[in-house]
């Protein structure tokens, strides 16, 4: 099999059956039948490795898991029902009741609930480190850290933190080295390169690329998706077969998608730096982004998520969005449609000023998921919008 991303991704399919069919079927089965009752009792005791249950194992999601471990540079993977059953179950499977996290501040905002609503339960604690601060991650270490996690780039400011080195530093402290690469996805950005152990994606976003299914998986090592899959085996939070078909099937364009993304994030960032309105904008790639250098090294594109600051605050940002035209409102993102949202107001509203300026939420932050339609209405539509 060719190592080149667009092959893999295309190429990489289940084993046709005696219909010879030229795309892969969908199978809508719960479950698999067995020849005799030696093969059943080779089978459940993974002595032969085969379908058994659509829970443990399907050829749909089989296929898509394969790809992604393939484009990942992976050794073995699960795919979940969602993105964040997919980092639930990571961290499920992995922590004791004592152990330990360091994460960055910015992650999504459920992963955020999930480490102080819920982990703590289980007497699981986590210790954040700003974006601007990694030279205090260090000192967060304990002797029961077992963790290290982050999300590159952050979800909603777009900051970019330096992989190479959290890797250097996960290694030294004998950590899990987990990344969250939902916004690069495995065509910009592979983290195991740079010293990841396991990479986890929302497959909803831009996996899909199409705004049609949930979707969530998680890539890595062998021994530790091993714990991962057992866990996941008897809890139950398995991608459906239909999602992983037409997960599979995305793959399939995620290239050449993402760059025709990213081509046209680029081009209205460029439009807003240069925007009256816009007191600063935020994209990997833009000369001006704080670690631009560091976006250069470890992605091979800027993706598609631009962050731009409105003049005005909290009531310029919903007069804008009022006023957009053809961009959706929405708080999806990865879309061949451009999503625009205004976290202060929208999904991140219940929170303090203080809290969000913790992870970057400024009063008029807004974050564009830019589409595939022609990067010219995109502009005009921001800018009639911006004129408001």
């Amino acid at each position: 099999m060719s190592k080149h991303f667009e092959t893999q991704a295309i190429r990489n399919q289940t084993e046709r059956t005696q219909f010879l069919e030229h795309s892969t079927p969908l199978y809508l089965t719960s479950s698999f039948v067995f020849e005799d009752a030696e093969e059943m009792r080779a089978s459940f005791a993974e002595e032969k490795q085969r379908n058994l249950y659509s829970r443990f194992t399907n050829p749909n999601t089989t296929e898509f898991t394969d790809k992604i471990v393939a484009m990942e540079g992976a050794e073995a993977g699960y795919a979940f029902a969602t993105g964040m059953s997919a980092i639930f179950t990571t961290f499920a499977a992995l922590l004791n009741a004592g152990d330990h996290v360091v994460s960055c501040r910015s992650v999504f905002g459920s992963t955020h609930s999930m480490f102080t609503n819920f982990l703590p339960k289980w007497n699981i604690t986590t210790s954040y480190f700003k974006v601007n601060e990694v030279d205090n991650l260090e000192s967060l270490i304990t002797n029961n850290t077992k963790i290290l996690y982050v999300e590159t780039p952050t979800n909603p400011a777009v900051d970019i933190l330096d992989l190479a080195l959290l890797g250097k530093i996960a290694k030294k402290h004998q950590l899990i080295f987990i990344v969250d690469n939902c916004f690069a996805t495995p065509y910009v950005q592979k983290p195991i390169q740079f010293g990841a152990d396991l990479v986890i994606h929302s497959a909803t976003k831009l996996i899909d690329g199409q705004g049609r299914v949930l979707g969530g998986v998680t890539v890595g090592s062998k021994d530790l998706m091993r714990e991962i899959y057992l866990f996941a085996r008897n809890t139950g939070p398995a991608m459906s077969p239909f999602n992983a078909w037409v997960l599979s099937k995305s793959l399939e364009t995620l290239a050449v998608r993402v760059e025709k993304h990213a081509e046209n994030a680029l081009k209205l960032a460029e439009f807003l730096e240069k925007s009256e309105a816009v007191e600063f904008v935020k994209y990997p790639f833009l000369k001006s982004h704080p670690q631009y250098k560091i976006a250069k090294k470890q992605m091979l594109l800027g993706g598609n998520i631009v962050a731009f600051e409105i003049k005005g605050g909290i009531a310029a940002g919903r007069r804008f969005l009022d006023a957009l035209k053809m961009c959706s409102l929405s708080a999806n993102l990865g879309d061949t449609r451009t999503i625009v949202t205004h976290p202060a107001s929208t999904t991140h509203g219940r929170l303090s000023e203080e809290d969000r300026l913790q992870v970057g939420i400024t009063d008029g932050l807004v974050r564009v998921s830019v589409g595939l339609e022609n990067v010219e209405d995109i502009i005009e539509d921001l800018e009639q919008a911006l004129s408001f």
